[in-house]
């Protein structure tokens, strides 16, 4: 195989917006991915979301360690195991966080990565149903539309959100990323656009980075301090591949760490106990892990819902009208309106999104999702910025073995009264004219339930991870112990190594996390190009 400019690890969301950039940027990129092709019709119908998340197929299905918090429950946290990694299983919400979560990144040290410097970015990677303005985009590599899959149920819940109070918002990811607005969703003409088709199968001319797929990366060769090639498994072969200027790892939250710390990089300690060799000692990788963590309120409704379309009659007619127009309920993203509201006036940004959808779930005998029989409607309270931080460290050095995720989603009782407080609100919302009529019940947490210490005991029983890993490798200065890598994302101590992904984030953003790890990805490709032309390794 030629040599490459650059290698890129991982084919998710920051990956193949990397190598895309990359390659346009005029370098030979090689980008390799341990999953298969996201060329499939589970991944590419957005109502199979369900048929690809925890199937082995698709997904890595990690195991987290039992979290105390959660009553010893074990999660499975889903990794996509594809080309185009969580944007090719994710529930297609399209959301760029709060302005406020990106000014805090440059003050905890993150320059360049505040609101005004990430925003051309956001601009440039999204071609935007809405028409561009000065906080949107058009044209570019990730379709962002207006959802297909349209109840009237959902209307009347964002009437009843004003009638409670929330601002009605023209555009959540615009001007004013706080208040009630319907859900924009990552489809290109009814059908998922991951980061893989935008950046990778629809590319719109110039170079194509090389793709090779179901390639597990082993290590990353360090020679003399520079990050220099790979070791990769593929057809049963193990294999080594050398770059000219370096590396990128985009493996994400969970994959990312582990790949560091079995290259010799991370915790010396932790790399000795697993009898690894020290190349690089940094102790913030693994650490500083988090995740969104919400519960359901579910109700039973007098009005149509994507439930009721599932079946007979109606699931055949969906079926048709996604054939020929790409329209109805095959169509729908996880949620179909959302709040980003406060429960608490002082606070600077919203703390909890209220996200509602036109259908709700109930779980078989073997704790897998299955539509509800009847009409129904779920609403998900999540919290935006939990306190608690968990760790990923390895199992051991054996680098097929999955990675050890610590994290205890809800240590913090502010944690878990600020999720009451959004119960409260959600209940506030059902309870208002514009949607009330419609509403048969509460079945969980059930209308009896409003005792606060009962509240609280039911989100300690009923919260759920969001699938929202961050923070593994953050990003900051590069003197502080714990930052991994800078702010042109070199990983610090490391020549040729740079990280794009969501590990690099320092703290969480609002809302759900994918938009955010393709800007990473887009904006990350223009620092790798500044770094090289600034060592001479490319003209410009």
């Amino acid at each position: 195989m030629q040599e490459p400019d650059i290698i890129v690890v991982g084919g998710g969301s920051g990956g193949a917006a990397m190598a895309g950039r990359l390659a346009d940027g005029g370098l030979t990129v090689t980008l390799v991915e341990a999953g298969r092709t996201d060329r499939h019709y589970r991944s590419r119908i957005p109502a199979l979301t369900s048929a690809v998340v925890q199937n082995p197929e698709f997904d890595w299905c990690y195991q987290v360690e039992p979290d105390p918090t959660l009553g010893g429950r074990a999660d499975i946290w889903p990794a996509g195991k594809l080309l185009g990694g969580g944007s090719a299983l994710n529930g297609m919400m399209f959301i760029r966080g709060h302005r406020w979560d990106y000014d805090e990144w440059a003050r905890e040290g993150a320059l360049g990565w505040d609101y005004a410097s990430v925003l051309p970015y956001f601009r440039r990677l999204e071609d935007n149903e809405r028409g561009a303005d000065a906080w949107r985009g058009t044209g570019g590599p990730i379709a962002v539309s207006e959802g297909r899959a349209r109840y009237p149920i959902t209307d009347a819940w964002i009437a009843a959100a004003q009638q409670a109070g929330i601002a009605r918002s023209s555009d959540l990811n615009g001007e004013q990323a706080e208040g009630v607005d319907y859900v924009q969703v990552s489809q290109r003409g009814g059908t998922r656009c991951s980061a893989a088709r935008g950046y990778l199968h629809e590319r719109k001319g110039g170079n194509a980075p090389h793709i090779l797929l179901e390639a597990q990366v082993l290590r990353i060769i360090v020679e003399h301090g520079r990050a220099t090639g790979i070791v990769y498994l593929q057809d049963g072969q193990e294999k080594r591949l050398i770059a000219r200027h370096g590396v990128v790892l985009s493996a994400g939250a969970m994959n990312t760490p582990r790949l560091l710390m079995l290259s010799g990089i991370g915790p010396a300690d932790h790399l000795r106990a697993m009898g690894i060799d020290v190349v690089c000692d940094r102790v913030g990788v693994g650490s500083n892990l988090q995740d969104h963590v919400g519960t359901h309120i579910v109700n039973d409704v007098d009005a149509v819902t994507l439930n009721s379309d599932a079946k007979g009659l109606r699931g055949a007619w969906q079926v048709m009208k996604f054939a020929l127009a790409r329209k109805g309920a095959l169509t729908t993203a996880i949620g179909h309106a959302q709040a980003f509201v406060k429960s608490r006036a002082d606070l600077p940004a919203p703390n909890l999104q209220i996200s509602f959808a036109a259908f709700a779930f109930d779980f078989d005998e073997q704790g897998r999702l299955m539509l509800r029989p009847n009409p129904s409607i779920s609403t998900l309270v999540g919290l935006m910025r939990p306190r608690n931080r968990g760790r990923i460290t390895l199992r051991s050095a054996d680098p097929l073995a999955p990675p050890v995720i610590a994290h205890q989603q809800l240590s913090s009782k502010d944690d878990i009264d600020q999720i009451v407080e959004g119960i409260a609100i959600a209940r506030d919302i059902l309870r208002q004219p514009a949607v009330a009529p419609f509403i048969k019940g509460e079945l969980r947490p059930g209308a009896a339930m409003t005792d606060p210490a009962q509240l609280r005991d039911y989100v300690r029983m009923a919260s759920i991870p969001l699938y929202h890993p961050v923070g593994t490798a953050k990003m900051g200065r590069r003197d502080d112990p714990m930052a991994v890598v800078d702010s042109d994302l070199k990983l610090i101590g490391v020549e040729g190594l740079w990280v794009a992904d969501a590990s690099i984030m320092p703290t969480l953003p609002q809302g759900n996390t994918n938009a955010t790890a393709i800007m990473i990805g887009d904006k990350g490709s223009d620092h790798v190009i500044r770094t090289l032309r600034k060592n001479e390794h490319i003209g410009g």
